[in-house]
């Protein structure tokens, strides 16, 4: 058996060596986001198995009276907290660098092998921390997977207006038509979908007026969004209006798909694990997609992620004069410091409240009182995601609106 395992970390170590030293200074974001997906994964098995081996260390086991499903919770909060150490301590390393000369920009880029035996330290330390220091992180873990679900918000708002704006500047009529018909398409799915939650989360028999008003107020939310783009004084478009409303009614039903199992008003509590398994794989996927998407936009953004000195958030100006640059072109290429593209500091910070995000959706936010079967199932995990649906459509009429009452400031 010892044998076996140390041809396994050998073989780790190897795979992880030649990884490491493939990857370059452009695909160093990427690496990033594998670092994360791995974490997710390692967490996601040491839910499943960990059990009985936490069972069986006396400084976690301490009262030798917790449940199973305590234990996974153990399992999940330590790996997050060593990964969220990771990633919040890089973001304290990365602030204040403004342009490449800087020694920490390599520092981000490169030495990974030294990041993934750090990364590997702090996940395996965590498991020799006491619980009091996991309960509390446990508990600001609720707080930090709240700001990543705003982040997620803020996201998806500058997507959506990213691809208006690029299909709007092409100036065909085949991108006008491509606009109004995924517009419209994504408005009726928007409604069927809504529709279809009435069916689901509101039996016969059975008074439901709080599932009724979460799926009401999502049908007028996703109008209101229609005519206030439409609005002459506004300048809206239809398609990120479209798409809004369908994340919203996404988001309403992951929370109501998150009510209690003996709750009568779940249409769905007699297919637990079908139910449970879909939303942890569409909550995993939609966390990855964001930190993925956060940093590849990250090189390109003109928004929240470009720092004051990046040249892509600047005005255009020339870096040199006219008289400086026919003296000693090769010099000046040399000293010349090249500003980042991005902010690294909020890129770890977006990976930070990631870790602390997937912990809770892995765990049910903390709650140990369902059944180790079931992920992300609780009154806690309904009211957050009815409050991140409500929060993006403040923030969206809130981009819309913006730009007249302050018309002096850019918006997105």
């Amino acid at each position: 058996m010892s044998c076996l395992a140390s041809c396994c970390v050998a073989s780790t170590c190897g795979l992880c060596t030649s990884v490491a030293s493939g990857i370059s200074k452009r695909s160093a974001r990427l690496a990033y986001c594998g670092l994360f997906g791995l974490s997710l994964i390692v967490s996601w098995i040491l839910r499943e198995v960990a059990a009985p081996l936490l069972e069986k260390i006396p400084w976690i086991n301490s009262s030798g009276t917790h449940t199973k499903e305590w234990f996974q919770i153990q399992a999940v909060l330590r790996v997050s907290m060593g990964n969220f150490l990771f990633f919040a301590i890089f973001a304290l390393i990365m602030i204040g660098i403004k342009d490449q000369n800087d020694r920490r920009d390599s520092w981000h880029h490169g030495g990974w092998i030294a990041k993934m035996v750090i990364w590997l330290l702090l996940v395996v330390l965590m498991f020799f921390i006491p619980n009091v220091v996991i309960s509390i992180y446990g508990k600001i873990s609720k707080f930090g997977a709240g700001l990543f679900l705003l982040v997620q918000v803020i996201i998806l708002l500058d997507c959506t207006h990213s691809w208006n704006d690029a299909w709007v500047e092409k100036d065909e009529q085949k991108w006008y038509i491509a606009l109004l018909a995924v517009s419209v398409g994504c408005y009726i799915a928007a409604f069927a979908f809504s529709g279809i939650l009435f069916i689901w989360f509101n039996p016969s028999g059975n008074d439901c007026g709080l599932n009724v008003f979460f799926i009401v107020m999502t049908m007028i939310l996703a109008f209101v969004f229609a005519v206030i783009a439409l609005h002459p004084a506004v300048n809206g478009s239809l398609l990120p209006a479209s798409v809004i409303s369908l994340y919203c009614a996404y988001v309403c039903y992951t929370g109501l798909a998150s009510e209690p199992r003996d709750y009568a008003c779940n249409g769905l509590n007699n297919k637990s694990k079908a139910v449970t398994t879909s939303t942890l794989i569409l909550g995993m996927l939609t966390t990855v997609l964001s930190v993925l998407y956060s940093a590849v936009r990250a090189g390109s953004s003109t928004t929240f992620l470009s720092p004051p000195s990046s040249p892509k958030s600047a005005e255009k100006k020339p870096l040199l004069k006219a008289e400086e640059m026919e003296e000693g072109k090769e010099k000046s290429k040399e000293t010349e410091a090249r500003p980042v593209s991005y902010s690294y500091t909020f890129f770890h910070v977006i990976f930070a409240l990631a870790s602390m995000y997937s912990a809770m959706l892995l765990s049910g936010w903390t709650n140990s009182s369902e059944s180790s079967d079931l992920i992300d199932v609780g009154w806690t995990s309904v009211w957050v995601r009815i409050c991140t649906e409500w929060v993006t459509a403040v923030l969206y009429i809130w981009s819309l609106v913006a730009p007249m009452l302050c018309p002096d400031r850019e918006f997105f």
